[in-house]
């Protein structure tokens, strides 16, 4: 990751007026929700219990503590960091063989990095599983993460986004929140972006989205651009769909 960020003069002026994107990652970037899934199904089977679709969905896009206490009330004699650290050694483990990548992330992520605007991860998993997909793309891709395990509050409070945006505010000179885009799949994701006071764009996945005229909202990033994000910045109103 790079230590720096661009400051407004080195974004390429064809994005203007985009300052910066925060990215989820979990369904976003790459597509772990069934790495996730069959990890909690295994853990909650070895102590004889059930878990089905429905427990899964409800866990999608929430703090990982607020999963672990759902898989104790399944019946997992598991202290929360126990619950944490055996999901994530086992996403992890996955990860490192094949990394499902999202459609477009990859790309938009190159364009983005070319053009000069800062993109930061903003994801309720822990370091070990951020960091691996970091490591699976172009050195500099985020200038830094904000991972789950650095908030008090995990998404869908706005803590994650409002952390990231106060540390990227003291490297990018005059960052508002309105020329800030954050890209999430799930409910809690936007829900936090949004109360973070982000524009805000749902690229739903493993579940839709209920509607919102508060924020944008793409089927997917494939054949997307940076010129496509800065027009969400520009346009109006705010909550239009594209």
């Amino acid at each position: 990751m790079s230590s720096s960020v661009p400051n407004a003069l080195q974004i390429d002026p064809r994005y203007a007026p985009l300052q910066a994107v925060l990215w989820d990652m979990d369904g976003t970037i790459v597509d772990t929700e069934p790495y996730w899934i069959q990890a909690e199904k295994d853990l909650v089977a070895e102590y004889g219990g059930s878990w089905t679709d429905s427990d899964a969905e409800s866990m999608v896009g929430q703090a990982l503590t607020y999963g672990a206490g759902m898989l104790q009330n399944a019946g997992v004699p598991l202290t929360i960091r126990e619950i944490i650290d055996r999901l994530i050694s086992q996403v992890t483990v996955k990860v490192r063989t094949q990394i499902p990548w999202r459609p477009g992330a990859r790309e938009l992520l190159a364009e983005l990095r070319e053009g000069g605007i800062p993109c930061v991860m903003v994801t309720m998993s822990e370091p070990v599983l951020a960091n691996e997909v970091c490591r699976q793309l172009p050195a500099g891709t985020f200038e830094f993460l904000v991972t789950g395990d650095m908030v008090q509050q995990g998404k869908p409070h706005p803590e994650p986004y409002e952390l990231a945006f106060d540390r990227l505010s003291e490297l990018v000179p005059d960052l508002v929140k309105n020329r800030v885009v954050a890209i999430e799949d799930s409910l809690p994701g936007v829900t936090s972006a949004g109360a973070a006071g982000l524009v805000t764009l749902g690229v739903p996945h493993f579940l839709p989205l209920p509607p919102d005229e508060g924020r944008h909202e793409w089927e997917t990033l494939a054949g997307r651009t940076a010129a496509d994000l800065a027009s969400l910045v520009t346009s109006a109103p705010a909550g239009a769909t594209r």
